[in-house]
């Protein structure tokens, strides 16, 4: 089932007497128990289309729909939709994890019977059941995080929006993060997830879209995406560091350096041409891959060079 639908959306501001388009034809779907990664660069357009879908601002073009419902014709649907924003502004610090999962719970439309009862369900599934009377600005950046989680889910949405899950998290709390959002889309919630941490949409993404100047440049399986890459991506593995003229000519060849790996993006000939600025260097390894870092920032120099 489709839980949310996205179709031709445009939005246009006005700034400085200019008309900026923000977002430019965008459309996507989503399927009950599906995480697509909605991707892009700084003012891409990504929040503007949030905005639209969460029923914040309305497109000037274009129709949404969550579980068949347009929730700028009808408000109701907006029960449909859990939200996690990036940032602290998902709880109360002051109120307890019992307390704002009871708020938030009758403030989506739950009796307070039925808010509290969800609520313990979901501490005890998140393993905060022992915290549910202290105050949250005494749990930890990983507890709060999966609290917000929790807070959006209390009242059993259909579609989940997440804003950079796991900034700031360390790497276990990050892990159990990672690992409670493929368990909630296993159950058949649908997310939309945004992150500048490529790594993590590439490990729980089934797919990606991909925007940039308000227009989608990409939407595919995150598998096929990078599939469809690997064959001419090449990660050089180098010991030491590079010298300045090293650099300077590996830039000009178009080759992406990130301290002792080479990232280059050709055909084979051009290969030798970067294996030729490196020698005498030790090479610790060559190999012929991508990731989802790499198909991303691909696709957005091509668009900017187009």
């Amino acid at each position: 089932m489709i839980a949310l639908e996205v179709h031709n959306l445009h939005k246009t501001y006005k700034q400085r007497k200019k008309l900026i388009e923000a977002v430019r034809g965008v459309s996507l779907n989503i399927n009950s128990g599906e995480i697509l990664a909605f991707l892009g660069p700084n003012g891409a357009g990504k929040t503007t289309c949030i905005k639209m879908i969460a029923g914040l601002i309305k497109p000037d073009v274009g129709s949404v729909k969550i579980a068949g419902s347009d929730p700028h014709r009808n408000p109701r649907s907006l029960r449909l939709v859990g939200a996690v924003l990036e940032g602290n502004r998902n709880l109360y610090w002051r109120l307890t994890p019992e307390e704002n999962l009871e708020y938030f719970g009758t403030l989506r439309g739950l009796n307070r019977r039925v808010a509290y009862k969800n609520g313990l369900q979901l501490l005890e599934r998140f393993d905060l059941i022992s915290k549910r009377r202290a105050p949250v600005q005494t749990l930890s950046r990983g507890m709060q995080q999966k609290l917000a989680i929790a807070v959006a889910l209390v009242h059993n949405p259909r579609l989940l929006l997440l804003d950079e899950p796991t900034l700031g998290l360390d790497v276990e709390a990050s892990q159990n993060v990672k690992v409670l959002v493929r368990e909630i889309a296993q159950e058949g919630c649908a997310i939309l997830l945004t992150t500048h941490q490529l790594d993590v949409a590439e490990e729980i993404s089934d797919r990606v879209a991909i925007i940039q100047q308000g227009k989608l440049l990409a939407e595919e399986s995150t598998r096929e995406i990078i599939r469809r890459f690997s064959g001419s991506t090449y990660v050089i593995e180098i010991a030491g560091e590079l010298d300045s003229l090293r650099a300077s000519k590996l830039e000009s060849l178009g080759v992406i350096i990130q301290a002792n790996r080479i990232i280059y993006e050709g055909s084979s000939a051009g290969l030798y041409q970067v294996l030729a600025v490196l020698n005498p260097l030790p090479l610790m390894q060559v190999k012929q891959q991508a990731d989802l870092t790499q198909v991303f920032l691909k696709i957005v120099r091509d668009n900017r060079n187009a």
